[in-house]
């Protein structure tokens, strides 16, 4: 099979696209033909060695830990899925490997769900690692229906879905984002505000009495203090972008597998509550160039590789 690899850490150039053998399939796993795998920020700072203290790496690396694709095989004992399945899945296993950049990758149900029917591949490859956060943290500061959460990055590829995600459970959503994003914000169901000094302000002039919960996706100088100024209650604020944050009292959430979390996600997509804004659509040889279009920090949306 057709696969992106690396051989060691680095920033630039490392990205090769190889002829790879096709991935053993082990009890509980199914073997999936990727039709479009998610690219997101991790697989390069993976890839540039950040988390190096936290994961296993094992080379060579087919990176990445989207996918949307069908069901090629099932290994012994598996019937979870059947073959000629559409499904959708955060394929993240014990130790970096054999991910979703390749033509096949094997994948413990766990980490799966059926496709939404809504969904393109490419869409659908775009949900899985944004969407489970977005869900996750949602759930995990108990947002409900007729509370205000501010999301702090609204328009990116996880604040977008949290936002839809945010509004489908019944909440008011304020969201942060540049001026240029704020009509997409709108469309999603959010009320936006600017981000940048005065931004505690700006909430505060849409929720004078404050916010239920906050959650921080993007992070930066003074991105938690600011949301801790503006919530109620100082236990209701979460983020995804400040590995300090334990420190201050804030909640770090790292996204995990989860089918009934993705099936919830798929249930939404298929009852028209939830899509995916794919920024660029790249083929599996254009690896490199997903990379620089993430790591610039410019695009509003998804970007997939298509196999």
């Amino acid at each position: 099979m057709k696969a992106i690899t690396y051989d060691a850490y680095g920033t630039t150039g490392i990205l090769k696209l190889v002829e790879r053998p096709e991935p053993k399939v082990a009890p509980g796993e199914v073997l999936v033909r990727v039709k479009a795998a998610g690219v997101n920020p991790v697989d390069w700072k993976l890839a540039a060695g950040y988390l190096d203290p936290v994961f296993e790496v094992r080379y060579p690396v087919v990176p990445g830990w989207d996918v949307a694709g069908v069901v090629e095989a099932v290994g012994p004992d598996t019937h979870e899925f059947a073959v000629g399945d559409e499904v959708f899945g955060y394929v993240r296993k014990e130790w970096v490997e054999l991910g979703t950049y390749a033509e096949f990758v094997s994948a413990p149900v766990r980490t799966l769900a059926h496709k939404p029917r809504a969904l393109s591949f490419e869409q659908a490859a775009g949900v899985p690692l944004a969407g489970l956060t977005a869900y996750q943290s949602l759930t995990r500061l108990n947002v409900s229906a007729g509370e205000t959460v501010v999301i702090h990055a609204a328009a990116g590829g996880t604040g977008s879905l949290g936002v839809q995600t945010a509004v489908a459970l019944g909440a008011r959503v304020i969201g942060t984002a540049g001026e240029h994003n704020h009509d997409f914000l709108r469309g999603l169901g959010a009320e936006p505000v600017t981000y940048g000094d005065g931004m505690a302000d700006r909430i505060r002039a849409l929720a004078p009495e404050g916010v239920d919960a906050a959650l921080d996706f993007h992070g930066g100088p003074g991105a938690v203090e600011t949301l801790r100024s503006v919530v109620r209650q100082q236990d209701r604020v979460l983020t995804i972008a400040d590995p300090e944050a334990a420190a201050k009292g804030v909640p770090f959430l790292w996204v995990r597998p989860d089918t009934a979390d993705l099936a919830h996600l798929a249930a939404l997509a298929d009852a028209g509550k939830l899509t995916v804004d794919i920024a660029h659509a790249l083929p599996l040889a254009e690896a490199e160039r997903a990379w620089e279009l993430s790591a610039s920090g410019r695009t509003r949306g998804k970007i997939v590789l298509t196999v």
